[in-house]
């Protein structure tokens, strides 16, 4: 007999999702994380009252209704919308692009004024989009390329547009409206008192072991349980036999300023090439807060290397064919093991998606009622 129904390596809202289910089927989960802390990319650390998210902002959106009913059983949400804001060289201008934007840009107060500047700027590209810089153009013309894209881009992926893949910014926001909704989503909102809160609620009556790395005792933990719950990098369990999976991988540096307010907005992105952060997070605004000190965090674009925080999976077609290999391995080869999350499935997963295939995944193992649609 295993100790454990299952063995969940990761604490984040994957896992810690898949955990709660399974605990509510009397299943036993032992849930292990290398890190200090519980809930992941989303874990909310509070500091002289404020809510800071370690790993950068994280503002909780979906169309999903069971997914949204779902997670408001955890926290109280407030109304909060994401309306970032640009910053080019001290020129302020509303995201997502918008009729905002282009009035700031242009002094244009029409939707047909602003089309018909777009579409003489973007003549410029004389055929299919072959790049990012490209794309870029012929999605909102050349001003707002140069000014709003151009830099901010390549300090992201440090990387000229040029060299870049145009599918990176196929999905561009651009709205001719005046509307500064970044989302667009139909339910979002941030949950009164951070993230942890939800995180120690789904783990609540689970076995929780943290600094805690899978393997530095492989053998033993992988004999505790029935089944494995992996959500660690999938390119790692197999001890990168294909190769690294990459990504990107960014790092925050924060502090503590003696002012009640620095931005006035949650988040601020710099837009120029010569600023080396792409964007200032202000963590008291994602809960309207009023304390009278604040906590900003300056967001770095960082080159990853094994051992970094992997963040973003670089979808191309390198990536593409390595991690091919490891899913067609982990089928044949780790029967008990099912991989989860975004690094388990190496997908850029917004925490919505993650709940919904967390549920889903509970549904199809510990055949309960399907939560998401």
């Amino acid at each position: 007999m295993k100790q454990y129904d299952f063995l969940i390596v990761g604490a984040g809202l994957f896992g810690a999702t898949f955990a709660y289910e399974a605990l509510k089927h009397d299943k036993k989960c032992l849930i292990i994380d290398k890190r200090p802390h519980i809930g992941g990319n989303s874990y909310t650390e509070t500091v002289n009252g404020i809510n800071v998210h370690k790993y950068g902002a994280h503002i909780f959106h979906t169309n999903n209704k069971a997914v949204w009913e779902y997670i408001n059983q955890f926290a109280e949400f407030n109304n909060y919308v994401n309306s970032p804001i640009a910053n080019y060289k001290g020129e302020i201008y509303n995201l997502p692009f918008n009729m905002n934007t282009f009035n700031k840009m242009w002094g244009v107060i029409t939707p047909q004024e602003a089309m018909k500047i777009i579409a003489s700027q973007k003549q410029c590209v004389h055929k299919s989009p072959q790049n990012l810089e490209e794309q870029a153009i012929s999605l909102v013309g050349l001003d707002i390329y140069e000014k709003l894209i151009k830099g901010y881009t390549e300090k992201q992926w440090m990387k000229n547009c040029a060299a870049l893949p145009a599918f990176i910014i196929k999905r561009l926001p651009v709205r001719f409206t005046y509307d500064n909704n970044y989302f667009n989503a139909r339910y979002q909102g941030i949950p009164m008192g951070g993230y942890t809160q939800i995180a120690e609620k789904l783990l609540e009556g689970s076995e929780v072991l943290l600094n805690t790395d899978f393997f530095a005792d492989r053998e033993r933990f992988e004999g505790f349980a029935e089944k494995i719950i992996y959500t660690g990098t999938i390119d790692g369990f197999f001890d990168y036999r294909f190769g690294e999976l990459e990504y990107r991988s960014v790092y925050f540096e924060s502090e503590e300023l003696q002012i009640s307010n620095y931005q006035g907005n949650a988040v601020v992105n710099y837009t120029d090439r010569e600023t080396p952060y792409t964007r200032i997070i202000e963590h008291k605004h994602f809960e309207f807060g009023e304390q009278e000190t604040t906590i900003i965090s300056r967001e770095y674009a960082v080159e990853w290397k094994r051992g970094d925080e992997p963040y973003y999976p670089i979808n191309d077609e390198r990536n593409r064919n390595v991690l091919q290999k490891y899913l067609e391995c982990a089928a044949a080869g780790a029967p008990n093991v099912v991989f989860g999350g975004r690094l388990g499935e190496y997908k850029y997963y917004d925490m919505d998606v993650t709940i919904e295939s967390a549920l889903r995944l509970a549904a199809k193992i510990l055949t309960v009622d399907m939560y998401a649609k």
